[in-house]
């Protein structure tokens, strides 16, 4: 249980990395290598696609997290994390613009990292067989 408890933490540190890179790098790459314009991974089914992946494995790490550690605001940072990559998703350019939906997304993948670290964190220093 404890290597899934890892597992899950690290995964959803990596997925909300990957959406992070996504928004912040994909302009950039556009501009210098045009070709890549004909990849879908400019899309909002990308973003809706991360969202749907990190979702599950952030509430299942952050509550065997918390069920072990009693760390209630490590799944409240997690939790403001995964609202505010719903939010960017359900808002989307239309809405906020594109800078919004970015700083959404952004915030959100940060939140969710430290959240994960520092769960990650807790089942490290507590040494606990059960988490």
């Amino acid at each position: 249980m404890k290597a899934l408890s890892i597992y899950s933490d690290k995964a959803a540190i990596s997925l909300s990395l990957l959406c992070t890179l996504h928004c912040l790098a994909t302009p950039i790459l556009l501009i210098l290598l045009p070709s890549f314009a004909v990849l879908p991974i400019e899309g909002e089914l990308f973003h809706l696609l991360m969202v749907i992946a990190v979702i599950p494995i952030s509430l299942y790490a952050l509550t065997l997290g918390c069920k072990k550690h009693k760390q209630f605001s490590i799944a409240a940072i997690g939790l403001l994390g995964l609202l505010s990559l719903v939010a960017a998703v359900a808002l989307g350019e239309s809405l906020i613009g594109e800078l919004g939906e970015k700083f959404l997304t952004v915030i959100g993948s940060v939140l969710i990292c430290i959240s994960h670290y520092r769960n990650y964190q807790q089942c490290q220093k507590k040494a606990c067989s059960s988490c």
